[in-house]
Order: C-alpha cells, then structure tokens, then sequence
C-alpha cells in the first residue's frame, strides 16, 4: 500500500485521478456497447497525430522561454510546405518528406525572427507568443488567397486562384505513416505503426539534442540565465536556438497530423491549436521551466484518450448524441486546468 502512495505521489495526483478516470472509461466502454478494440485504437491514432506537435513545446521550455503560445507560427511553415507538395503533386513518402523539406526553411526562418522578438520581451514571452500565434493566423488568411497556386485540387473552382479552407491529401500522402507497418487485428482494432515510430524517432532525435553540448547550454539558460551567463554562454543565441527547434517541430507535427487526418485546414484552421499541445504537455507534468519526453507521452496520450473515450462512452450511457458538446466540455477543461497549473507554477 505505501509502495503504491508514493507511486502516486511521484506521478502527482492530478494525472493520477485522471489516469484513473481513463481506465475507468475503457474498463466501462464495453458494458455501454462501446468496441474497446475501436477505441483503443482511436487513442492510439490520435495519439501519434499529436504527438510531435506536443513534443516541439520542450526546446522553448528548456530554454526558459515558456510554453510555446506561438506553435501555429510553425504550423504556418508545415503549411506552406504541405500545400507547396500538393502543388508539385509529390505523391506517397515522396511527398509527405517533400512536404517536410519545403517546410524546414520557412520554418527557421520565422523561427529566429520570433526568437528574435521573444529575446526583447523577456519576462512576457508567452503573452507576445500568443500575440504572434494569432496575428500569424490572421496575416495568413489574406495570404492563402493571394499566393499563386494552380493545382485545380487546392484552388477555389470558380475563381481558377485562392486556396480552399479544406483541402484533401488522400490522393497524395494522405496515411503513409499510418499505414507503414500497421498492425491490423480483426476488423476495428488498428495500430498506427509508421506514425508512432516516427514520433519515436522524433522523441530520440530531441533527447540526444539535449545531450550534446548545444542542448546543454540550451537546458542551462532555462535552470540558471545568470550560471549560464558566468559560464560564458550567449544566452540570447540559445533561446534563439530553441525558438527556431520548436517551430520547425511544430511545422513537422502538423505534416504528421495532416497525413493521418487526410485534410489540410488553411485559413482559421491553426488559430486555437497551439492550447491542446501546452495542455497535454503540463498534463503530463511539465512546468513553464522544466519539460521531459516522459512528460510529453504521458500528457499527449491522457489528454487524447480522455478526449476520444469521453463522448462516445458518455453518448452510451445517456443514449444521446451530444459528442460534440462533450469533447469540447472535456478538452476545455482539460485546457483550462493546464493553464491554471502552468500560471500557478510561475507564480510561485
């Protein structure tokens, strides 16, 4: 009994009580006709699809720099690069990494110039992230409809010119990680191999980022600026660093999510998309000033199992549908919570 108190004291109660009601909700989705094996595999879809956009919320943290409010600033530049893909119709693994490497430069490129502001406001980094989050969004819906694509599958019908809100990647690379290596048991339950081992890799890539001496330096800024400063490093460079790192993760993440949801959502679509990811990660116990790949896996998979089990097990038992008020009661207030969290953290 003591061995499991202090299990839950080392994990925290939150995620704890929430673990709980997690397995609660698997544990009740057969007994209200809800398929366990669908389900399972729902979080573990969703699960992959988020996972990379909330992994590019750790460079920013380690650096001190805060929860990363400007995540669709990254999102922009994986959209820029999807949408230049489709355009040069790049089709399968061709183009899913096609569409990555378009993305890369946009992305360190709005990466440093957001460093850049974010070295200036020291102390009110997340406020001005969130400013450049939504103004991106705003400046981009003008943008979608002026730049020059042709391809007939993008383009609004009437007009020949202006990209579609919704745009399919089915015909191009829509699943290709999703289905690499999948594993399919009878007719519901599905694991999403390729997009799961992609975020691994990506997960391993950060970790032995963080081991080198540059991560170092980066994780030295966050815990001590004024060590870090005594020991010769340019704080202003590795915060710069780790701004850049995480927009380019958050232009990967959305190419990920994209080819696993089969659609890319321009215009409004990137506008709340950032909150999911700060959730999940300070979920998964994280602080504005400390975050581990243990605390995104753990967070990104409560907080989209919570989401996916939710309705459908809540729908059941009422025998109503209501799914759609349900998740967003259940992921708002997952969000509200995580915010509270973080706010008390850095009050403290």
């Amino acid at each position: 009994m003591d061995k499991i108190k202090q299990f839950i004291i080392d994990i925290g109660w939150p995620r704890a009580i929430i673990a709980f009601f997690l397995l609660a909700l698997f544990v009740m989705a057969p007994f209200v006709n809800v398929r366990l094996d669908s389900s399972i595999s729902d979080t573990l879809v969703r699960f992959g699809m988020n996972g990379v956009l909330v992994l590019a919320m750790v460079p920013m943290i380690q650096s001190g720099c805060g929860l990363n409010f400007g995540l669709p600033l990254g999102i922009i530049a994986g959209l820029l690069g999807a949408t230049m893909s489709l355009e040069f119709n790049a089709v399968g693994f061709l183009g899913f990494f096609m569409a990555i490497a378009l993305a890369t430069p946009f992305a360190l490129i709005f990466g440093w110039g957001y460093g850049q502001l974010l070295n200036r406001v020291k102390g009110g980094e997340m406020m001005i992230a969130t400013y450049v989050g939504f103004s991106s969004v705003a400046f981009m819906c003008i943008m979608w409809l002026l730049l020059p694509y042709k391809n007939p599958s993008m383009v609004w019908g009437y007009a020949g010119e202006g990209l579609r809100t919704t745009i399919s990647v089915q015909e191009y690379w829509g699943g290709v990680l999703n289905n690499f290596l999948s594993i399919r048991i009878g007719e519901f339950f599905y694991i999403p191999t390729g997009t799961i081992l992609f975020f691994a890799l990506m997960s391993l890539l950060i970790w032995m980022f963080f081991r080198t001496k540059m991560g170092t330096a980066i994780s030295a800024v966050g815990a001590n600026p004024d060590f870090a400063r005594a020991a010769g490093i340019n704080i202003d460079r590795m915060r710069t660093i780790s701004v850049m790192l995480s927009t380019l993760l958050g232009a990967i993440g959305i190419i990920v999510y994209e080819q696993s949801f089969g659609f890319i959502q321009l215009y409004m679509g990137p506008f709340f998309m950032a909150f999911p990811s700060v959730a999940a990660i300070l979920l998964g116990g994280a602080s504005i000033n400390r975050a581990t790949l243990t605390h995104v896996v753990i967070g990104t998979f409560l907080f989209q199992g919570i989401l996916t089990m939710t309705p459908s097990v809540i729908n059941s038992m009422l025998q109503t549908d209501m799914s759609e008020v349900i998740r967003i009661i259940a992921s708002n207030g997952m969000i509200l919570y995580a915010l509270t969290r973080g706010v008390r953290v850095k009050s403290r």
